[in-house]
């Protein structure tokens, strides 16, 4: 049964002649028609950019173009092998010249319709940071972050990517929305709407000497955090917290909290400046840092001993 198959085409397909290739594209048009409406329906409904969606459009019409005129020469010729010497003529000529734009494209379409970021978002690709700007056919561009200075402030500095390295690279995103994915499309089981990642976690690392009063440096830099970062607090419901751990020369503080991805370094400072200032206006509290101290005198182990060295060896 299967094997007739072909020569029942091949016998229909000479029969038709014009008649049966006119045909053939007055279908193909209809069918175009009906699905490119369809397809803007779609794109509309999602609150796609109307260059995104003009875009996707055009790449339609290319490819029902390309269709039509593959089966326009089956039809008309009437013969099967003539379809098969030209479209291995057009694959062979594709694969070489258009390899690495039609993988730009096919990344391109899976950033539009996945949305693993959109514009205005903090992303990483390929090792760089920056706030995408725009998403074009071929590229992507953002607003350097870093790069010319330390920390993540905007640089200013404009790096375009090429969609062809998607692929094969590990994005993160910083600002990523899970209202944006297909499975935050509807609500929750709970009826509740998605959760969102407008904020990141966050840390300030102290270190504090052995002999500094641990409750109250934990209660000092968690009130600098609270301080600094109220509206966020209040917003995510989520307070600053310490996780502690203890290093050659005193004790890690590592202050976590929760803060916006593009003013991050904004936030980390200001929360540092009231730390030193409460340190400053604390005497139980001190800051360690690696240094060596040298005693002279029958005095040595006492003063080696006193509450507030971090460390030090007696000479």
């Amino acid at each position: 049964m299967l094997a007739r198959i072909p020569q029942t085409l091949q016998t229909y397909l000479e029969s038709g002649g014009p008649v049966l290739g006119v045909a053939t594209l007055v279908v193909l048009w209809v069918a175009y028609k009906l699905s490119r409406k369809g397809l803007w329906t779609f794109l509309t409904s999602r609150d796609y950019k109307e260059d995104s969606v003009q875009n996707i459009l055009f790449m339609w019409r290319y490819l029902w173009l390309m269709t039509g005129t593959i089966f326009g020469i089956i039809s008309f010729s009437g013969s099967l092998a003539t379809l098969g010497i030209s479209a291995a003529f057009l694959g062979m000529v594709l694969g070489w010249s258009l390899q690495a734009p039609v993988t730009g494209i096919a990344a391109w379409l899976m950033i539009i319709l996945k949305r693993p970021f959109k514009i205005g978002d903090r992303v990483i690709i390929a090792g760089i940071v920056g706030d995408v700007v725009d998403i074009t056919l071929t590229h992507v561009l953002l607003n350097q972050v870093g790069g010319t200075i330390g920390g993540e402030e905007k640089s200013g500095r404009a790096v375009l990517i090429p969609n062809a390295t998607m692929f094969g690279q590990v994005i993160y995103n910083y600002n990523y929305d899970l209202h944006d994915s297909d499975e935050a499309r509807d609500e929750t089981s709970d009826g509740q709407p998605a959760e969102t990642s407008e904020y990141i976690l966050d840390e300030v690392p102290v270190r504090l000497t052995f002999g500094s009063d641990f409750a109250a440096a934990e209660a000092l830099v968690v009130e600098a955090a609270r301080q600094v970062t109220a509206e966020i607090v209040r917003a995510t419901g989520q307070d600053p917290f310490v996780r502690a751990e203890l290093f050659d020369s005193g004790i890690l503080l590592r202050l976590r909290y929760q803060t916006v991805a593009k003013d991050r370094q904004r936030i980390s400072s200001d929360i540092v400046r009231l730390i030193i200032a409460g340190f400053a206006a604390c005497p139980q509290v001190q800051f360690s840092y690696p240094h060596l101290s040298i005693y002279h005198g029958p005095h040595a182990p006492v003063a080696a001993a006193l509450p507030g060295r971090s460390g030090g060896a007696p000479a």
